[in-house]
């Protein structure tokens, strides 16, 4: 026997050894681009935040200059206008676009003729091209567009909304709603995955509506809402795409958002190291965020092992 088991002991090991390789092998593809396009350019850009260069001259003009680039940064009028703007964003549309999102994912979670061609209406929106839905915005946000001609039936005369300081960044956050179809479907799969005997056994106990929602179907999906919450908040801080071709920042420096001025300071004012410097302070204030939601989330996130119920 001991000869036996001996014997099958290198051909297991063998055999693991031949499953790690297989496994690195298809793996690989991955880490090289790992490297080659995230870790390298990151580091690159770290480097190049303590540098000053203009992108066009080539690398031989990268000129060490130090922490001038954060000093200038932090006396910069713009860089604290484009930080509001961000925070300002970031604090209405994150809520807004969750509660909206559950509302709708919860309308969609019932039973009822045609349902899978209205979640598929509703899911739509959020795969068309941002360029091409940013267009279609820019007209229905347009003194006489749809949004308005709306307003007009309640007897209300709405502004051009991307051309007022006031009402830009409102109209770029009324535009997000289109596009919340990934979030309405994740909560649909959080909502589906809650079982019908809870709301059973609560309505024998004589729980109504409001009671079974908070305290059965929120405490349920809680780690959906975690994760459309983390999602939200890193994808808040890197808007970009909408203002850039509907605004370009304006008017006034209304909707002059974080990325859209780090982009400016990039690639067209060519102060690559400056850009570069901007895009560390974002990152490290995505990350303090994301890393206090995560760090929250053991107060209200409830998984099914747990006794927070």
């Amino acid at each position: 026997m001991s000869a036996i088991t001996a014997d099958k002991k290198p051909k297991t090991n063998l055999n693991q050894r031949r499953q790690n390789r297989y496994g690195y092998a298809f793996i690989a593809p991955w880490l090289i681009g790992l490297f080659l396009f995230t870790l390298i350019p990151m580091l690159f850009s770290l480097f190049l935040s303590f540098c000053k260069w203009d992108i066009v001259t080539g690398l031989s003009s990268i000129q060490w200059i130090g922490t001038q680039n954060f000093t200038k940064i932090f006396n910069d009028g713009k860089f604290y206008k484009a930080l509001e703007v961000t925070f300002k964003y970031c604090l209405i549309s994150i809520p807004a676009y969750q509660i909206i999102s559950l509302i709708v994912a919860m309308l969609l979670n019932m039973r009822i003729k045609f349902m899978h061609g209205i979640r598929l209406i509703f899911f739509l929106p959020s795969i068309i091209p941002t360029i091409a839905s940013s267009m279609i915005w820019m007209q229905m946000l347009g003194k006489e567009g749809i949004l308005n001609q709306g307003l007009a039936l309640l007897g209300i005369s709405g502004p051009s909304w991307l051309k007022t300081p006031q009402t830009a960044l409102y109209g770029l956050i009324i535009m997000g709603v289109w596009g919340i179809g990934n979030t309405i479907i994740i909560y649909l799969s959080g909502l589906q995955g809650v079982g019908e005997e809870l709301y059973e056994a609560s309505a024998i106990d004589g729980a109504n509506s409001f009671q079974r929602f908070f305290k059965i179907t929120i405490p349920m999906i809680s780690p959906t809402i975690f994760f459309n919450v983390v999602m939200a908040v890193i994808g808040s801080f890197q808007y970009f795409t909408q203002a850039f071709v509907m605004t370009e920042g304006g008017p006034l420096n209304s909707t002059l958002f974080y990325n859209l001025y780090l982009y400016t300071k990039a690639y067209k004012d060519l102060q690559m190291g400056y850009a570069s410097a901007l895009a560390w302070i974002m990152f490290v204030i995505i990350l303090f965020f994301t890393l206090l939601v995560i760090r929250s989330s053991s107060f209200w996130v409830y998984y099914q092992n747990d006794d927070k119920i």
